[in-house]
């Protein structure tokens, strides 16, 4: 069993023949074709760190009334999507620690099924993560574009309706994925998703900066503050590029090489893509890290209360 096992169903792209794989692989054999050897450690570690601090963030939503809102909840299953991949990365490393040390005796069939159920969990940890990223964009949107109906807009009810809908068909997906995985069309439809999250969010946030801009240009105009201005607006463009840069870098290889895998699966360019595979799941791993410090951290209200879920003052 590979490093992180419910991405291996895709590691390599099985529309091809044996023969053109063989020649593929042949000619991609050599210099950068090789991919990278990451540790197990490497994964451990992250995986072991992302739990840690998406914990803190459950814990800080969970202790705090005060960020018992919409917005709060939706960051916190996010905070739970991301533990989802952290706790499928652990388990299947303590999985095959133990087999491959003997210490764990299981029948095959007991060893495939255990595979599928971390299958399952960490693809279901992939839905959620991305649809939860666009919920939280919406959020912002409305709380800046409707700011005086927003409580009647996202009312506690449709945030519920909301959480409980996508963890559903979450777990429906990712049910679809594992049985159906060997197919385009479902492949397709995972691409779609994210390139539908991708501009979601490209347009919510950038529509989003624009009226902020806006107000800026129409302050430093009254006060006659033109440097006030251009900080203001250097922030937001900041603020801009780490969320959208973020997003695309992390999940953007993984996706491509999904792309890769229905397009050109014998391609000796796209062989070699295929061989990086792991470095695109470490780069998922780094998203789960990156998340509570973009979207939860910014928060003084919720900094503070990490203060006293560490220093244990409940």
């Amino acid at each position: 069993m590979s490093t992180l096992a419910p991405l291996r169903l895709l590691r390599e792209p099985w529309n091809a023949s044996e023969g053109n794989q063989g020649n593929a692989t042949v000619g991609a054999s050599s210099g950068w074709c090789q991919g990278l050897d990451i540790p197990n450690e490497l994964f451990l570690v992250l995986g072991l760190v992302s739990l840690v601090e998406n914990l803190l963030v459950v814990a800080a939503v969970l202790k705090n009334r005060n960020l018992h809102s919409p917005t709060y909840y939706f960051i916190c299953c996010l905070a739970v999507s991301d533990m989802l991949v952290s706790i499928s990365n652990l388990a299947e490393m303590l999985f095959m620690l133990l087999l491959e040390h003997g210490v764990l005796v299981m029948r095959p069939s007991i060893v495939r099924h255990m595979d599928s159920v971390i299958d399952m969990l960490i693809c279901s940890s992939v839905v959620s993560s991305l649809s939860f990223l666009g919920v939280i964009a919406v959020d912002r949107y409305i709380t800046i574009f409707y700011a005086l109906r927003y409580h009647s807009i996202m009312t506690l009810q449709r945030a519920v309706v909301t959480m409980a809908s996508i963890w559903l068909a979450s777990t429906v997906s990712s049910t679809v994925l594992i049985t159906y995985y060997r197919s385009n069309t479902i492949l397709l439809c995972l691409i779609g998703f994210f390139l539908f999250m991708l501009v979601l969010m490209l347009v919510l946030y950038i529509h989003m900066f624009a009226l902020a801009r806006h107000h800026l240009h129409s302050i430093s105009s009254q006060q006659k503050a033109p440097t006030t201005h251009r900080g203001g607006s250097l922030k937001g463009a900041v603020t801009l590029t780490i969320l959208l840069g973020v997003f695309f870098i992390c999940w953007g290889p993984f996706f491509f090489h999904l792309i890769l895998i229905v397009t050109c699966p014998t391609n000796p360019f796209c062989t070699c893509f295929f061989s990086y595979f792991n470095l695109f799941l470490i780069l998922i791993i780094c998203n789960s890290l990156i998340d509570p410090l973009i979207y939860a951290f910014r928060s003084q209200e919720l900094r503070r209360t990490l203060r006293e879920v560490v220093t244990c003052a409940w």
